[in-house]
């Protein structure tokens, strides 16, 4: 059993930068397919990006492209979101994911991940 913990939420005005981490415990960190998928209120969890587990292969929505990027550290088990030029509408609770299954570390566009953490909210303001 994989157990997620986000953190490095917070309120930042558009324009700005934050930086949120994942840290896994339980399993091994380096097998697993990890992203980040993003909720805003009244709409569907969205991917927003995700990365194979030596991090050479990311994918990215395009409504993050240029703007975000996802990594990690598999030493550290943790992997990060840097999110740059923050909009309004990345307003949401960013969730980070993990998963075993092969066919995620195929296919980095699939969204059915077994692990989740809690949950973090970023909000920016206008």
């Amino acid at each position: 059993q994989v157990q997620l913990v986000e953190s490095g939420g917070g309120l930042v005005q558009a324009g700005g930068s934050l930086r949120l981490s994942c840290t896994a415990s339980g399993g091994t960190f380096s097998t697993y397919t990890m992203a980040w998928f993003r909720q805003a209120p009244g709409k569907e969890r969205d991917l927003v990006a995700s990365i194979n587990w030596n991090g050479e292969r990311t994918y990215y929505a395009d409504s993050v492209k240029g703007r975000f990027t996802i990594s990690r550290d598999n030493g550290q088990n943790t992997v990060y979101l840097q999110m740059s030029s923050l909009k309004p509408e990345d307003t949401a609770v960013y969730y980070c994911a993990a998963d075993l299954d092969y066919l995620i570390a195929y296919d980095l566009t699939n969204t059915d991940y077994d692990y989740w953490g809690q949950g973090s909210q970023v909000t920016v303001s206008s």
